[in-house]
């Protein structure tokens, strides 16, 4: 297994380590976002631009804007870097953020990382912050990510549309988190 070094490491699951992310990941997010089967998953285009230009970018966002610090990494216990979570739309005055998570390595799939790693990080967040509710858009064909979001905890609260696609809003809060936490506190 391989050790991540202590600062590097923002929240761990069972199996799933969320961390901060490293120049060197724009090599596999470029695979990621360049693949039209992924980017469907996220109502997206794939990128067409050459790796040069998208990595240049890439490297401007993750030293300059604050998105390395609300876009983190996931790596399986073996360290291998196989997706993406990341909380934005971050509004204070109503408690509240957005947060997606996406499983760019296909080996991964279905095999219970998107999950475990995204209870972490919903644990990370309300545990740093003063947030009250978290919400995520899924399309609405998306069944496997839906049933991953409710096993963290999520519940549906409405739809939303744009582009010509159906989004099913679901949202988590902090109350229902923190009870889990005691009840698994108490089991233990």
């Amino acid at each position: 297994m391989t050790a991540f070094p202590r600062d590097d490491v923002v929240a761990r699951g069972r199996r799933a380590v969320v961390r901060r992310k490293r120049l060197a990941d724009a090599v596999d997010e470029y695979r990621w976002r360049s693949d039209a089967e992924l980017a469907r998953f996220d109502a997206s285009r794939p990128v067409q631009a050459p790796f040069e230009n998208f990595a240049r970018n890439w490297s401007f966002d993750y030293r300059f804007t604050d998105v390395a610090g609300r876009s983190f990494a996931i790596d399986d216990e073996h360290g291998q870097h196989i997706g993406n979570v990341m909380y934005y739309n971050l509004n204070t005055e109503r408690g509240e953020a957005e947060i997606g998570i996406s499983i760019g390595e296909r080996s991964h799939w279905s095999r219970g990382y998107g999950s475990d790693a995204l209870e972490a990080a919903v644990r990370r967040v309300f545990g740093g912050s003063s947030l009250t509710r978290l919400v995520l858009h899924t399309l609405d064909w998306n069944d496997r990510a839906q049933k991953c979001f409710q096993k963290v905890g999520f519940e549906v609260s409405g739809t939303s549309w744009r582009d010509g696609n159906t989004f099913i809003v679901m949202e988590v809060f902090r109350e229902w988190v923190e009870s889990q936490a005691r009840v698994r506190a108490a089991v233990a």
